[in-house]
């Protein structure tokens, strides 16, 4: 179990939240060859963690992981015909939305070590930022296969975090896998909580590294979400019964298994 988390307690789901809401894209900002942030004309009451389905007519609906809150901020990778039309998008079109859904992460005072793998950073930046505005000190590590492939360095860097890079490929940071420089972080200045967010071998191997070092966590699980509602079960960590989009898809060292 997680210590001082409080990760047992669920957030509640509006009733509204299911209903969808149209938003307008107010910005479109290119972050690589295959990724872009699209901000849009609004806000929602959410906490980093949670996520949104994000509906199309006529193309469908998808799970994205709530980049910005305020306004609402998505970061859409082009690896489907669904996000490729998302990234046909430009200012003035506009989208449906319902969520916030899920459960979000759960602010630990004191000095945060987030992870992110690949698009995972993307409710991390939030996070670091809401971190930050309360007082706590933050360090990410990001992994990625290149160095074109890690994104948003710059702008936790900028929001005050310490960043670590590491490339599969060592064409940018140090070479290696992101636990790398996860390792490197703990025994550096040890966290009292770490935060991860990315595939699910990435968060596997954090979860072993935290039991490891007696370290409280909150890990994001990616999964494929259908209906978001908890209904479908599409979404179910194998063999457990639990449900990335009702019970996740933050949770605690052990979540899932």
């Amino acid at each position: 179990m997680m210590k001082g988390a409080g990760c047992k307690m669920q957030d509640a789901v509006a009733p509204d939240a299911h209903l969808h809401r149209v938003f307008t894209v107010a910005e479109v900002r290119v972050e690589n060859a295959r990724t872009r942030t699209l901000v849009l004309g609004g806000s929602l009451p959410a906490r980093p963690g949670q996520f949104v389905m994000v509906w199309l007519p006529g193309v469908g609906e998808k799970p994205y992981s709530v980049a910005g809150a305020a306004p609402l901020t998505l970061l859409v990778a082009d690896v489907g015909p669904f996000s490729h039309a998302l990234h046909q998008l430009a200012p003035g079109d506009r989208v449906w939305v319902r969520g916030p859904l899920g459960q979000g992460f759960r602010l630990v005072a004191g000095r945060a070590l987030l992870v992110g793998g690949g698009y995972g950073v993307a409710p991390l930046l939030f996070l670091a930022r809401q971190v930050i505005a309360q007082g706590g000190a933050v360090e990410v590590c990001l992994g990625a296969r290149t160095a074109e492939e890690v994104l948003l360095a710059d702008e936790f860097a900028a929001a005050g975090a310490g960043v670590r890079i590491t490339t599969e490929d060592g064409s940018g940071g140090a070479p290696g896998l992101v636990t790398t420089a996860v390792e490197a972080a703990i025994a550096g200045c040890r966290p009292d909580v770490v935060y991860a967010c990315g595939p699910v071998p990435m968060l596997e191997a954090v979860d072993r590294l935290c039991v490891e070092h007696d370290l409280p966590c909150q890990l994001s699980w990616e999964a494929h979400i259908r209906c978001g509602l908890g209904l479908c079960g599409s979404c179910e960590r194998p063999g457990t019964g639990w449900l990335v989009c009702r019970d996740g898809p933050v949770g605690p060292a052990g979540s899932g298994r």
